[in-house]
């Protein structure tokens, strides 16, 4: 009996992959994109250890499958950002992985081409050379870590890390945020459990030693130093939100209790809105109602935002697609989400430089 009967008998190929620098090699990190994301970095830990008096929020589509729309959102986006600035760190929600409750399209890096092809080598290159483009318009970036390899092609564009509600309990998750480069929010599981998030913050400040990739796409033994900068996010469980005052309360006492900072991020969508899209509003004036009234630990806000309002099926014919339509959850148009935002900071322009002075 040969190995080949006892190893790899449900594999059908390893085709070759790119190593992390002949990417980076072939689109390299430019000044102007490099200083986007370490003031991104920088503002967020600042917020983060009460050092800056903005509020954060992390907005864009839930995933990105046109870099065409993508970037005309941006553009949109940087725009308002140059706006609101003086209250508000706008962060664009860029998500090139999608974890599956089952299957489905699992993103624009594992199949950019949204025809079961698969081609991750191009898909790798085509979502950096996106997050390029947004970082040389000066707009920092945030995206979720859903493959542990992802961040050493990409990690040098990124200011802003999630990792999600399916993903937050896993050790491989936790490992790898423990050597991020960036501030690293953790939901909570989708049962609406916050333990799993306590303890996921918990694990990832401390070092860890684990099988990981470096730079030349070798194996290598990873030793990192641990992230002091990971946080909650609230974004409902088992069907119901988890925003309101006693639920926020109740993280707040779960933080004291794990000996961690009271730095709480709500995500606007998914459970928090029932799922459904158009209440995103209600929920992000919720917030700023609760910072108003004296909240001192709600830091930041997600909203799932796009060009067009709800979503739409992938089409045999890619041509049917509906230009700046999200084809996974739905989102808020663009005119909703400027008046959220500017709603938002006309509400807070004045409570927030006075909110941690006591």
């Amino acid at each position: 009996m040969s190995t080949i009967d006892i190893e790899n008998v449900n594999v059908s190929a390893f085709d070759t992959m790119p190593a992390p620098e002949d990417i980076h090699a072939h689109l390299p990190l430019s000044l102007k994109a490099a200083k986007t994301v370490m003031h991104g970095r920088d503002l967020l830990r600042k917020i983060l250890d009460r050092k800056d008096h903005r509020l954060f929020v992390v907005v864009g589509p839930c995933s990105i499958h046109d870099p065409v729309a993508g970037l005309d959102y941006a553009r949109r986006l940087k725009a308002l950002s140059d706006e609101v600035g003086d209250v508000l760190q706008i962060i664009m929600r860029v998500y090139f992985e999608k974890p599956r409750t089952t299957v489905g399209w699992k993103g624009y890096i594992n199949d950019p081409f949204m025809d079961d092809s698969f081609q991750v080598n191009i898909g790798m290159e085509k979502a950096r050379q996106f997050l390029l483009d947004v970082a040389e318009l000066g707009l920092p970036a945030g995206t979720e870590a859903l493959d542990p390899y992802g961040p050493q092609y990409y990690g040098d564009l990124i200011s802003w890390t999630a990792i999600g509600a399916r993903t937050t309990e896993s050790q491989t998750h936790r490992e790898m945020s423990s050597g991020l480069s960036t501030p690293v929010g953790f939901k909570n599981g989708t049962s609406g459990d916050l333990s799993v998030a306590i303890n996921a913050i918990l694990s990832a400040s401390k070092p860890h030693s684990f099988l990981g990739l470096n730079s030349q796409g070798r194996v290598a033994i990873v030793r990192t130093k641990g992230n002091p900068h990971g946080h909650i996010v609230l974004r409902g469980g088992d069907g119901r939100p988890n925003y309101d005052t006693v639920s926020i309360s109740m993280v707040e006492q779960a933080l004291t209790k794990g000996k961690l900072p009271h730095n709480i991020v709500v995500d606007c969508s998914h459970a928090n809105s029932f799922k459904k899209p158009e209440l995103q509003p209600l929920v992000m004036a919720d917030i700023v109602n609760q910072i108003r009234l004296g909240n001192k630990s709600l830091v930041g806000v997600m909203i799932e935002s796009n060009i067009e309002a709800g979503n739409q099926p992938i089409p045999a014919d890619l041509s049917q697609l509906k230009y700046g339509c999200s084809v996974t959850d739905g989102c808020v148009d663009w005119g909703t989400t400027d008046k959220m935002i500017r709603d938002a900071a006309v509400l807070l322009r004045d409570v927030l430089p006075e909110r941690f002075n006591d």
